[in-house]
């Protein structure tokens, strides 16, 4: 085993929604190991707080992008691709959640939904192939980490409907897309459970995380090995997989 198997350092990486919850802590585990970042978020000033913050650990830069269209994930691949000439790696982190009870679940907990959660997971990765078979090569292809939901593997307690179906459907087109763009680039997702994020409030994330086997909610290692893991050349012969990272909550269940 080389010691640099493991190493992100130097790789180019984007991560959608990096400016709060959970991508902000991939982005963070990114930026301290090396790589630079570059973050998104509709709103462009929280992304050049968090941005300015996390680049007195590394190199990380913000980008304004509003991904519910096509025309949005276009811009951003084309404002990525005049600032760097390949990239490494794409996060797909980017998420919206909505809950009502059954009979109040309209149009509105749809569209949205499902723009943001698998429409733009496949036209950011689409617009983005140039960059990413740019950075690839034979030993260590470019990677996409698609980030999921165990409420996407199992049946969620919560009146999510749309958000749960959103992420079996994106878990099912990273099994899609791998096989479409192996092997100059890999492709997995990763089925989050109870972390603090923008969805989940800490004490909310507490109490489930401590009915799960590992009696703890998700933090910054938990997310930030697995991401670094599936972005370096470790993963090269990786691609196509779902991987839970819930501390034992789909399994246990």
């Amino acid at each position: 085993m080389t010691v640099d198997l493991f190493s992100v350092a130097g790789k180019v990486a984007l991560v959608t929604g990096g400016a709060r919850g959970v991508g902000a802590l991939i982005a963070q585990s990114l930026v301290e190991s090396g790589a630079r970042v570059y973050i998104t978020s509709r709103d462009g000033v929280s992304a050049e707080k968090v941005a300015a913050d996390l680049s007195l650990l590394g190199d990380c830069r913000s980008l304004a992008a509003d991904l519910s269209s096509e025309d949005g994930c276009r811009a951003l691949a084309d404002e990525i691709g005049r600032a760097a000439d390949a990239l490494h790696l794409l996060v797909n982190n980017a998420g919206v959640l909505y809950a009502a009870p059954l009979d109040e679940f309209g149009e509105t907990g749809w569209r949205e939904t499902l723009a943001v959660n698998v429409e733009a997971v496949f036209h950011l990765t689409r617009f983005l192939r140039p960059l990413l078979a740019a950075a690839s090569t034979p030993e260590d292809p470019a990677h996409v980490i698609n980030v999921g939901s165990i409420d996407g593997l199992r049946v969620p307690a919560a009146e999510t409907y749309s958000y749960g179906a959103s992420k079996a459907a994106m878990h099912h087109l990273t099994r899609h897309l791998a096989s479409r763009l192996a092997p100059q680039i890999t492709v997995n997702a990763i089925a989050l459970g109870p972390f603090v994020s923008a969805m989940v409030e800490q004490e909310l994330a507490r109490e489930i995380g401590a009915r799960s086997p590992m009696r703890r909610h998700g933090g910054i290692d938990d997310v930030g090995g697995i991401v670094r893991f599936l972005g370096s050349r470790a993963s090269a012969y990786v691609t196509g997989t779902v991987v839970p990272v819930d501390g034992g909550m789909a399994a246990a269940r």
